[in-house]
């Protein structure tokens, strides 16, 4: 007996096998992604903050960079990053998170509208 299997049921079959693979998976990462990511890191917090950044010139830059307990002061190039000097002087240090408070990154609709109204002109509303 010859039996020579017909294309389309042959091909229904393949696709309908990598969906329920690839909807196996998706459901997998899924549920890995939003119960295992929460316990495995505990707070939200960073414990590494860029304060500021510098360029010198291309591909060249100094940046202070906030770890516990100090403020390090690294220069970065495009295949290395160097330590130039560690701040541990508290004076100094409260006065970097003082201006790391006051400085809250703005938004992109506030930063339009900040630049629309210098185009409306005084005293026009909307």
């Amino acid at each position: 007996m010859n039996y020579t299997p017909d294309l389309f049921t042959t091909a229904i079959k393949m696709l309908s096998a990598l969906g329920i693979v690839l909807g196996g998976m998706f459901v997998l990462f899924y549920f890995m992604k939003r119960y295992l990511k929460r316990d495995a890191i505990g707070s939200t917090e960073k414990l590494i903050k860029v304060l500021a950044s510098s360029y010198l010139g291309i591909k060249k830059s100094i940046a202070l960079v906030e770890v516990p307990g100090a403020v390090l002061v690294v220069g970065i190039t495009h295949d290395n990053i160097s330590l130039l000097s560690k701040i541990e002087d508290k004076d100094i240090l409260d006065k970097f998170r003082i201006q790391g408070v006051d400085q809250t990154p703005t938004t992109f609709s506030d930063q339009l509208q900040k630049l629309s109204s210098l185009f409306k002109g005084p005293g026009k509303d909307n």
